[in-house]
C-alpha cells in the first residue's frame, strides 16, 4: 500500500512539474514553426520552437485552415514577459506572461493583438479583460477631448466627467482585482494621466500629454523592464507623440525626446538596451544625425566593460560612406606620385565611381560617364576599379585619360570596397569639394541628372 502511494504521489508531482503554452491560429499561416521567446530588457532570448500542426474547423458551412502548437516548459521556467512569433518578417507575434500556470490562446495571425483570447492563465486573462475595458473608455473620454478641441463652443465639460469616472472605475476594479498577481504593475503603468476638467486648447492639450506621458511609470519596475511594455512606450513617445512635418523641427523633437526618455533609465543594462534599439530604430531612415546623437551623448559615456565594442564597430562601419558622412579616405599611386582622396582640390565636386574590367556592364557604362564629364571641369572623376590582377586594366584606364585611376586588388574583399560596402559595380559617389558625400546615384541616368542640375 506505501508503495503504491509512493507512485501516485510522484505521478501527481510529476504531473506539476511543467506547464503547457498551448496556441490555436486561424488561420493557419505558410509557415511551419513558430518560436517561443522570453522578453529580457528590449531584447528577446530564445526559448525553443515547436512545429505548427494543420488542421480545419468548420465555420459557417466552410472548411477554415487551423494551425495549433504547443510547448511544453519545465518547472524551473523563469516567471516573466513571453512571445512567440509565427512570422520572419513584420508584426507575426503574440506577447504573454507566464506566472507558473498552465497557457492556453487563440488569435488571428494577421491581427494578433486585436484578436488573441486566453482561455487558460488567470493572469492573461485579468489583463486582457482589463485592456478590453480600459481602451474604449479611455477611448471615449479622448473623443470628448478632441471634439471639445475642435469647436470651442461645444460645453462637454459633463460629458468629459462621466467618461473620466468610468475610466477611473475600471482602473480601481482591475487594481483590486490584480493584487498579488503578476500582471498588475501592467495595469498601473497604463493608466493615462487624465486631468480632471476638460482641457480647452490644444496646445495645452498636447502640453499635459508630453510632459506627463512616463509618469505612470516606474522605470524601476523589474516586471516592466523585463517585457515590451516600456520599450514599446518609448517608441510611441520618441517616433509617433513628438512629431513635426518641418523636418529641422523634426530633428529638434528627436532630440529632446530621447534626451526625456534617458532622464528616466536609471539602470544601465536597460539604457544600454534601448541605445541600441533606438539606433537600429533609427538607421531604418538612414538618420544619421540621430544615431550620432545616441552614440555620442549616451552610448560613449556608459561604463566602458558596459559598451558592446562589436556593436560600435558594426554601425560605424555601416554608416561610414552614407550621404551626409566624409568619404572614407584612401590613398594610391599615380604616376610614381602619392595621392589621397582627402588631400584632392583639383575641382568643385568629385564622382567616385567602384568599377571592375570584369563587369560587362562597367564597361559599357563607365566610357559613357567619361564621354559626359569629358567638357566638365567642375568635376573630377576617381575611377576605383576592383581587380584580382593588373592585366585588363592597365590597358582599360588608357581609355579614360584626365581620370584619377586607383587599382583596387583582391576584388570584392579590397579593403576600401568592404569600407564603402560596395556590392556590385558600377557604385556611384558624388562628393564636395570637402569630400563629403553628397549623393549615391543607382544608375548612370541618375549621375547625369544630378550634374545636369548642378
Amino acid at each position: 500500500m506505501k508503495n503504491i502511494l509512493a507512485f501516485l504521489f510522484l505521478i501527481s508531482s510529476f504531473a506539476h512539474a511543467q506547464y503547457t503554452i498551448n496556441g490555436t491560429m486561424s488561420p493557419t499561416v505558410d509557415t511551419d514553426w513558430v518560436i517561443l521567446y522570453k522578453i529580457e530588457g528590449a531584447t528577446q532570448k530564445f526559448i525553443q520552437n515547436s512545429k505548427i500542426k494543420t488542421s480545419s474547423v468548420d465555420i459557417q458551412g466552410k472548411k477554415q485552415p487551423l494551425g495549433s502548437f504547443s510547448f511544453t516548459l519545465p518547472e524551473n521556467t523563469k516567471v516573466g514577459s513571453y512571445r512567440i512569433t509565427y512570422k520572419l518578417e513584420g508584426a507575426g507575434f503574440v506577447d504573454f506572461v507566464f506566472n507558473k500556470e498552465d497557457v492556453s490562446f487563440g488569435f488571428h495571425p494577421n491581427y494578433a493583438n486585436q484578436t488573441v483570447t486566453f482561455t487558460t492563465s488567470k493572469e492573461n486573462m485579468l489583463y486582457k479583460s482589463y485592456l478590453d475595458k480600459i481602451s474604449p473608455a479611455q477611448q471615449t473620454l479622448d473623443s470628448i477631448q478632441v471634439a471639445a478641441l475642435q469647436n470651442q463652443n461645444l460645453n462637454l465639460k459633463n460629458e468629459y466627467k462621466e467618461a473620466l469616472k468610468i475610466v477611473n472605475a475600471i482602473q480601481k476594479e482591475y487594481l483590486e482585482a490584480s493584487n498579488g498577481m503578476y500582471v498588475q504593475p501592467f495595469i498601473k503603468a497604463s493608466l493615462r494621466n487624465n486631468l480632471p476638467e476638460i482641457i480647452e486648447t490644444p496646445e495645452k492639450y498636447m502640453s499635459n500629454m508630453i510632459g506627463t506621458f512616463f509618469d505612470p511609470i516606474d522605470f524601476n519596475n523589474k516586471t516592466l523592464l523585463n517585457s515590451s511594455f516600456i520599450t514599446d512606450r518609448i517608441t510611441d513617445y520618441v517616433f509617433y507623440i513628438n512629431y513635426s512635418q518641418d523636418a529641422e523641427t523634426q530633428q529638434k523633437l528627436f532630440k529632446e525626446s530621447v534626451d526625456k526618455v534617458f532622464s528616466k533609465i536609471d539602470n544601465i543594462s536597460y539604457k544600454k538596451e534601448i541605445i541600441e534599439f533606438l539606433i537600429n530604430q533609427f538607421e531604418t531612415d538612414m538618420n544619421l544625425e540621430l544615431i550620432d546623437y545616441l552614440f555620442d551623448n549616451y552610448y560613449s559615456k556608459l561604463p566602458i566593460n558596459v559598451q558592446d565594442n562589436s556593436f560600435k564597430e558594426e554601425k560605424q562601419a555601416l554608416f561610414a560612406a552614407e550621404v551626409g558622412r566624409i568619404a572614407p579616405d584612401f590613398s594610391w599611386k599615380e604616376n610614381g606620385k602619392q595621392f589621397m582622396l582627402s588631400k584632392l582640390n583639383d575641382a568643385e565636386n568629385y564622382l567616385l565611381i567602384f568599377w571592375s574590367t570584369t563587369c560587362s556592364h562597367c564597361i559599357t557604362e563607365v566610357p559613357q560617364v567619361h564621354t559626359f564629364l569629358k567638357e566638365n571641369d567642375k568635376v573630377k572623376v576617381i575611377a576605383f576599379s576592383l581587380e584580382e590582377d593588373a592585366y585588363g586594366w592597365n590597358s582599360f584606364k588608357k581609355t579614360l585619360p584626365n581620370w584619377h585611376h586607383v587599382l583596387g586588388l583582391n576584388k570584392w574583399q579590397n579593403k576600401t570596397a568592404r569600407t564603402y560596402n560596395i556590392v556590385s559595380t558600377p557604385s556611384y559617389f558624388i562628393l564636395d569639394a570637402n569630400k563629403k558625400i553628397i549623393a549615391k546615384p543607382e544608375h548612370l541616368k541618375d549621375v547625369k541628372l544630378f550634374f545636369a542640375n548642378k
